[in-house]
């Protein structure tokens, strides 16, 4: 284990992404995220993924944070974002319409589309509201009244850790410590991947996980400047250890973007 991982482990707080994928792949904590963020006692979740992709073969693909449906069909995307930008209004609208896109089946009717959640956890008031919660709904303008098209928004300011049930959610969230936090099932959860020694082997190996594929993407990128530059697959592969197919390949999904 490297030195700096441990030290990096023990910093890490679930609004870091690399540390909250680990405990949010736990059906029963993302379960409990979601029954206090919609204050809904009856929602059971029935799968979870994390940093799961919905593929866009007509433009942007998007990677989820958290995806999870429960036993009633619903489907959640749940992002944490510590970057203002990257909870910007059209990225939950775009989030928002991927997620619809990919909810249905060919050939099933439009009033067969399930309901559908997007929630922003931020780490700043993006919204600049001081509330700790937004609710986003489409409503018809010229009454008020909700359109009930059954997609929402939903926007969570960390910032607001007060006394409710979701103001000391939102101060687990900002705990370095799973003893200073107040919910014991996700305390625990962050007590393992942070002090036992599996846990923390685990949450070693995942970081060295992430470090290849951003070496790998970092290579993808510079591949990618060469192709633009006109750079024969010869050259490319005097650089970098890839085959004319995988050059290829990278040359299809760059026709593709």
């Amino acid at each position: 284990m490297h030195e700096a991982d441990l030290e990096r482990i023990k910093k890490f707080r679930l609004l870091d992404d690399d540390f909250m994928s680990k405990v949010f792949e736990d059906s029963e904590c993302a379960e409990i995220l979601l029954k206090i963020i919609l204050n809904r006692d009856d929602l059971k979740v029935q799968d979870v993924h994390v940093q799961h992709v919905i593929h866009n073969l007509q433009g942007r693909s998007i990677r989820l944070d958290i995806y999870a449906v429960d036993l009633e069909g619903k489907l959640y995307d749940i992002e944490i974002q510590r970057d203002d930008k990257g909870a910007g209004v059209k990225r939950a609208r775009y989030n928002s319409s991927l997620l619809s896109a990919n909810a249905t089946d060919t050939g099933e009717e439009y009033n067969e589309l399930r309901e559908t959640y997007v929630i922003f956890i931020t780490e700043n008031d993006v919204l600049k509201g001081n509330l700790p919660i937004y609710h986003i709904e489409r409503v018809i303008l010229e009454n008020g009244e909700l359109f009930y098209d059954e997609e929402h928004i939903i926007y969570v300011n960390s910032r607001i850790a007060d006394e409710t049930t979701l103001g000391r959610l939102m101060h687990d969230f900002w705990c370095t410590d799973a003893g200073d936090m107040y919910n014991t099932v996700l305390a625990n959860r962050v007590r393992y991947f942070k002090e036992d020694v599996k846990g923390v082997e685990i949450m070693c190996k995942e970081m060295e996980k992430m470090r290849d594929e951003v070496r790998e993407e970092a290579k993808l990128e510079i591949i990618y400047k060469m192709i633009k530059k006109n750079y024969s697959n010869a050259e490319i592969k005097e650089f970098y250890d890839v085959t004319d197919e995988e050059i290829e390949q990278i040359k299809e999904k760059m026709n593709d973007d």
